[in-house]
């Protein structure tokens, strides 16, 4: 143990996909990347904007999961070097609580020999973020159709269709998970739970058989997205249009304010080759891209866009001999695969 370097390269992952509020959750093209040692005083590094502000103490978030690892397989590890990179913007509903929770998770088993199976870590990690759509995402990648019942947590994974694709919209301010829940009812009617469980799982078989053209109607919510609405002007004329740009349905990223978009790439609607495109500029926007940016826009917000694949795989684990001494940072080493 005292000779492992591990770092673990975690997807990020949208929830709820519309109707399936806290079942339902599919990984993302992009990443975040956690490195553990064992070291003789509690050290941290953090790279890229998205981290700045985090604590660099024992009260930090990576550095908590990790003992509770620790702590459930029987060793003791007090002080850490934890170096860590992420793509993914925070409190923007992408999941990086979730991948942060899950990359602490499995670097800290794989630094102690991986003694946890798979499904401890999901549960750990369900229990931690409060529901397992995020965490199952980013722990077994593809699409997630879970449940919860506070105590245990089951999954199915579904692999997704390789036409599928996704554009987010990352509107340039921040909304937690907290704020966007408060927004909620405490009760809703009978009508609208059956509308939802109605379109959550036909969603779930449109997904499962690749019957994609059902998308634009399986998508659709009244538990959550109509309240939610307030909190990100557009959002109402998105949902309702985007299909009439070239989306196959349209949602609300977890908790927002970021919008998700699923696409088809066929021969009647090209996308971007590479796995992943951030288009800031105005140049070579798909019509889809133009109607988001342009109705928030219009609403005083400015966004970006990023073309993101479905990932279809979990945290990829990298152990090292810790006698490779490394004198350049983490982003430095992973940097042909930083892709923001």
């Amino acid at each position: 143990m005292n000779n492992r370097r591990v770092i673990v390269k975690v997807p990020a992952s949208t929830a709820n996909l519309g109707p399936g509020f806290d079942t339902l959750g599919m990984a993302l093209s992009l990443y975040a990347w956690i490195e553990l040692s064992v070291a003789e005083q509690t050290e941290f590094q953090f790279f890229g904007d998205q981290l700045k502000g985090l604590p660099k103490d024992k009260t930090n978030l990576i550095y908590k999961v990790a003992q509770l690892v620790f702590k459930e397989a029987g060793v003791a590890v007090p002080e850490l070097s934890i170096s860590m990179h992420s793509d993914i913007p925070l409190t923007r509903g992408l999941g990086s609580s979730a991948s942060a929770i899950v990359g602490a998770l499995v670097a800290a088993n794989a630094l102690i020999g991986s003694p946890l199976p798979d499904d401890k870590l999901f549960q750990m990690a369900t229990a931690l973020e409060g529901h397992p759509d995020n965490v199952g995402a980013s722990l077994f990648g593809g699409i997630v159709v879970s449940a919860w019942d506070g105590e245990r947590a089951d999954y199915i994974r579904l692999e997704p269709h390789p036409s599928l694709k996704t554009l987010v919209a990352i509107p340039a301010f921040q909304l937690s998970t907290e704020k966007a829940r408060h927004a909620l009812p405490q009760q809703i009617s009978m009508a609208d739970a059956i509308f939802n469980v109605g379109r959550s799982s036909l969603l779930v078989a449109a997904l499962a058989s690749g019957e994609l053209g059902i998308i634009r109607h399986a998508m659709k919510d009244r538990l959550h997205q109509p309240y939610r609405a307030a909190l990100i002007p557009g959002m109402t004329t998105i949902l309702e249009r985007a299909v009439e740009h070239g989306a196959l349905g349209v949602a609300l990223s977890g908790a927002g304010p970021t919008l998700i978009a699923f696409v088809e790439d066929n021969n009647s609607f090209e996308l971007p080759d590479s796995e992943i495109i951030a288009t800031n500029d105005n140049s070579d926007k798909t019509p889809l891209e133009q109607f988001l940016l342009n109705t928030l826009k219009q609403e005083g917000i400015n966004a970006k866009t990023l073309w993101l694949s479905p990932c279809v795989h979990g945290p990829q684990i990298t152990v090292e001999d810790v006698s490779k001494q490394f004198t350049t940072p983490l982003p430095d080493r992973i940097k042909g695969d930083v892709k923001v």
